[in-house]
């Protein structure tokens, strides 16, 4: 149970989640591993609605990436068929020594226990009658989590009934058995005491206080009665062994402690977790000081390497065997750097007070580093690098990101300087954003980061073995390998998925093949040899497989970086290009802005003011109104009638423009424009330029309705109304609304085809008869200029006419 709860995609999950997974685990079958079952049924086992456990439930089940589910929709495609199956749990199966290796029998004692603690309870075809489990009738809010706990708790108990309470201090107004049921399920303190009222309204779990020499109901027990009463027990049987003890029974821990001559079990970890319980300053001292501790054995070879715990009888203290002065002395305690066991401890241990004894604030720790490195003078020595005079931090970093990734090497973190603890953290930072930027779902890079540490401590065999905690972080703990090309891939894991590599698999499967391949030519070639030198001849055919390809891969890599620098000395002369020819621009482009105004001579012009520009655009324009005028109006062979109509036009615009230009005066300050003539000048191009503009625009639509109105468009556009008349959808009624509306649009856009038809036709004609001026006429030199420019009045009085 403990093993599939802490598996790291259950980090944050709901209780009803957790649960789910304990539940599905328990009804795998041993030969397949696939749980068929319905949403419904699920919900039932945790105690939620069905609906509850289709929407919020399977769907967090299929991200914590422990469960594979395969479902069938229902009538609005909600999941009702579910098929599950536990991977962890299935992984394990085969590996010596997994606690998740279970067997058949294991299987269904697990079944039963879950059955007997949460069974919904069920009718049998035959009419018989399965009856709920202890807390199976308990449903609705918070069911998952007093089922999870009930559970929990009875794993705990022992045969009497009585659970372990966690040891060390916890919330005086909490008490030391909500403390242990909130560490059992990861919560605070207020909600394990919430639990707790919850299952003993319901009558499954008692607390029992007694009476201390005092005669004070002072020490608590936390029993489980229906386990007690599995075993052929009662709960009173057990308090009245106690009630009568004196002060000074054969243990110091008073929730639990290893009898007389009894080896304590070094292997088994505690039923806590590390989630702090305490929701207020305040706490308690342990229930009991015992006068006298339980004996232990000598030389008792742990198993693993040795933690320091929650302050049971027992723990945290090596292989020694010695007793403390008094009950809770020497444990939980900081030792030197003389033992290299306590060295490795984690410093959750470390800080803080320590049952009972005097706190020690982190500012007299600094002033005693100061004091003890200060010279003969009282002042400090100097050390000659800034590192090395770098405090050290005892805690993980701030940052909740770093300490879930370096939570499982925090013994190793209090052993680095600072300057180590600061190249650490940047590693660690710049691994969880290069794992963030491989993952599709954000948030699961310092997870992934802490399983890698976890493994690799489990390689190397714990934090007591690492005896140069900096080299190995930033070598080895810190470092993804890669057994394949897959940037996802580390030690043959996919780091997205958590599965093995198919690549990792490829690579095996590609290696199988040519050795079988190689031993079937040795067969076919020298079929008479013998084991032995046939396994020599495969072996040296291997290496030199071997040592080809790996000249094969060399030859490749220098032919990619061979290519790789063409390509680089591609762009690179590409860029050059560019920036020669930006540069050129920008010179011709300087050079033409300084070139002066070829009518009117005004310096840094570009070629041409802004004013002339106007000018020009605004003859072309007329032109161009005088060419629509003629071909809608006059007759193309009389080249007098063409001249007549162009010379109209251009004396209409000439009016527009004087008018257009005397209405700009009277919304214009006239003051302003006679302290700049420039800018008069400007304004009256401009105005003359859109006057031009729109009246080319009105000439053209002019033009286009005249001809419009000619005996050719009339012809088409019947033709286009009868033809649409006769469409077969319009053959029964051609004389209908419908009908008589169609055939009118059609005939409209027949009338303005011919028509832009025939006014292209006769500008194209006007054009050839009065060729247009290509080219300008090139400026005169200077020298002929200056007498013409001499003679025209000054910027005061060109304005002042202008305005005028």
């Amino acid at each position: 149970m403990r093993t599939l709860l802490d598996l790291a995609g259950l980090d944050g999950a709901p209780d009803a989640v957790r649960l789910a997974v304990l539940v599905l685990a328990s009804r795998t079958p041993s030969e397949t591993g696939v749980v068929k079952i319905h949403t419904s049924e699920l919900g039932r086992w945790i105690g939620m609605s069905a609906s509850y456990t289709a929407s919020d439930v399977v769907p967090m089940l299929r991200r914590s990436g422990l469960v594979s589910v395969e479902t069938e929709k229902g009538e609005y495609r909600e999941d009702i068929g579910l098929k599950c199956k536990v991977l962890p749990l299935w992984a394990a199966q085969g590996v010596v020594g997994h606690p998740l290796n279970l067997t058949k029998k294991e299987y269904a004692t697990l079944q039963r226990l879950l059955e007997a603690v949460m069974a919904p309870g069920w009718k049998h075809r035959d009419g018989r009658v399965t009856p709920a489990g202890l807390i199976g009738a308990r449903t609705g809010r918070g069911a998952a989590t007093d089922r999870l706990a009930l559970l929990l708790l009875v794993l705990e108990a022992r045969e009497t009934g009585r659970v372990r309470q966690c040891g060390g201090t916890v919330d005086t107004k909490r008490g030391r058995a909500a403390a242990t049921v909130a560490r059992l399920l990861g919560c605070t303190a207020a909600a394990g005491e919430r639990v707790l009222k919850r299952l003993e309204d319901r009558k499954l779990v008692l607390r029992v206080r007694l009476k201390t020499a005092s005669g004070l109901a002072n020490r608590s027990r936390l029993m489980v009665p229906a386990v007690a009463a599995a075993h052929g027990r009662t709960v009173a049987d057990d308090v009245q062994e106690h009630r009568g003890e004196d002060l000074e029974p054969e243990f110091s821990d008073p929730d639990d402690a290893a009898g007389p001559g009894e080896a304590p079990e070094l292997g088994k970890q505690p039923q806590v977790s590390g989630l702090p319980v305490t929701d207020v300053t305040g706490v308690a001292e342990p229930d009991v000081a015992a006068a006298l501790h339980t004996d232990h054995p000598h030389l008792v070879t742990p198993v693993v390497p040795p933690q320091l715990s929650w302050g049971f009888s027992g723990e945290g203290r090596g292989d020694e065997g010695r007793r403390p002065e008094r009950a809770c002395a020497g444990e939980d305690q900081a030792v030197d750097g003389e033992d290299p066991i306590a060295g490795s401890v984690a410093p959750v241990a470390e800080g803080g007070p320590l049952r009972g004894e005097q706190p020690k604030s982190p500012v007299d720790e600094r002033g005693g580093q100061r004091a003890a490195g200060a010279g003969a003078g009282g002042r400090p020595e100097a050390v000659g690098w800034d590192k090395a005079q770098r405090q050290r931090r005892v805690g993980l970093p701030a940052g909740p990101a770093l300490q879930v990734a370096l939570g499982p090497v925090a013994g190793l973190w209090a052993q680095l300087s600072g300057w180590q603890q600061d190249q650490v953290q940047a590693a660690a930072e710049s691994e969880i954003k290069r794992l963030e930027g491989l993952l599709e779902h954000q948030g699961c890079g310092p997870r992934l980061l802490a399983g890698r540490l976890t493994a690799r401590l489990e390689e190397t065999g714990g934090e007591a073995l690492v005896d140069r905690p900096f080299p190995w972080l930033m070598r080895r703990g810190l470092v993804q390998r890669q057994a394949c090309s897959d940037p996802r891939c580390d030690d043959g894991i996919r780091l997205d998925t958590g599965a093995d590599c198919e690549m990792c698999g490829n690579v095996v499967h590609i290696r199988r093949a040519r050795r079988a391949k190689i031993a079937a030519q040795i067969d076919r070639e020298l079929p008479g040899l013998g084991d032995s030198e046939r396994c020599r001849v495969l072996e040296e055919r291997l290496r030199e497989q071997v040592a080809i390809e790996a000249e094969d891969l060399v030859w490749r890599q220098e032919q990619a970086r061979a290519a790789q620098a063409r390509r680089d000395a591609v762009r690179a002369a590409a860029r050059e290009r560019v920036e020669r020819e930006r540069q050129e621009a920008a010179a011709a482009e300087a050079v033409r802005q300084a070139l002066p105004c070829e009518d009117c001579g005004r310096d840094q012009a570009a070629g041409l003011c802004e004013a002339c520009d106007h000018r020009r655009q605004t003859e072309a324009l007329i032109g161009e109104a005088a060419l629509f005028a003629a071909a809608g109006s006059a007759d193309l062979s009389a080249p007098g009638s063409v001249a007549a109509v162009a010379a109209e036009v251009r004396t209409a615009i000439g009016s527009s423009i004087a008018a257009a230009w005397q209405e700009f005066l009277q919304i214009t300050d006239v003051a302003a424009l006679e302290a700049d003539p420039e800018a008069a000048r400007d304004a009256y191009a401009f105005t003359a330029f859109e006057t031009a503009r729109q009246a080319v625009q009105e000439f053209q639509d002019s033009a286009l309705a005249m001809v419009g109105r000619t005996q050719e468009a009339e012809v088409e556009a019947r033709r286009a109304f009868k033809a649409e008349q006769g469409r077969p959808w319009f053959q029964r009624n051609p004389t209908g609304a419908d009908a008589v509306a169609a055939a009118k649009k059609a005939a409209d856009a027949a009338r303005e085809r011919v028509a832009g038809y025939l006014l292209a036709m006769r500008l194209e004609q006007l054009r050839e008869q009065i060729p247009a001026r290509t080219e300008t006429a090139a400026a005169a030199p200077w020298t002929d200029r200056l007498p013409e420019l001499a003679a025209r009045p000054l910027d005061c009085e060109a304005a002042g006419a202008v305005i005028a």
